[in-house]
């Protein structure tokens, strides 16, 4: 079996190439999936990020109020560090659970998507490190445009990930995705094609 860790900073695709891996038949472990899962009502990790936020971070349903925690955190390393030393563990496990229902189940190809791969030093953990890569300015563009977020506020998501050139010094393979929906399907295709031969 095959561990594909993929990555992309936000805006970048990495969501629309994870879908697409999954199509062809691999088994995606999404960090953020996970990551929202662990923070739902009523869990532990809830009431963890409620204790050292305050009740502010929460929604009028009780749940979380995610952009206003992406604003305390985005805005403020030692905020950020504090909900990550929160939720990556919970992630973690979950994660590591997925894996191994992936294992017992034969597949060839499991996809873990992860934006932070790199900013985390988990490179390591992969057989191969697939990074979903375009410029910072289309990648701004594509959030402002799809989901309403202001310009600020993802500029301070970029500068709170790791740079462009880091995320490319890390990747085994590169998905280009500066150019058209079809250019991303037609290279998606590839990168499957190559994946399999690894595997």
């Amino acid at each position: 079996m095959l561990k594909v860790g993929l990555t992309g900073g936000i805006g970048s695709g990495k969501s629309t190439v994870s879908s697409a891996l999954a199509a062809y038949g691999a088994a995606v472990v999404d960090a953020d999936a996970i990551a929202r899962e662990v923070v739902e009502p009523g869990t532990p990790g809830l009431d963890a990020v409620v204790a050292e936020f305050g009740e502010g971070v929460l929604a009028p349903g009780g749940g979380l109020d995610r952009p206003r925690l992406g604003e305390v955190v985005f805005a403020d390393a030692d905020r950020l560090a504090a909900l990550n030393a929160i939720v990556h563990p919970l992630v973690a496990r979950r994660s590591a659970e997925l894996m191994e229902e992936a294992v017992a189940a034969g597949v060839e190809v499991v996809v873990y998507d992860v934006p932070l791969l790199v900013e985390n030093g988990l490179g390591p953990l992969y057989d191969v490190v697939v990074v979903v890569d375009a410029p910072d300015e289309a990648r701004v563009e594509r959030v402002v445009r799809s989901r309403g977020v202001p310009r600020e506020q993802v500029w301070a998501r970029i500068r709170a990930q790791a740079d462009r050139d880091a995320r490319l010094a890390a990747a085994d393979l590169v998905v280009d995705n500066s150019g058209t929906p079809q250019e991303l399907r037609e290279r998606v295709a590839r990168l499957w094609e190559d994946l399999l031969a690894r595997a």
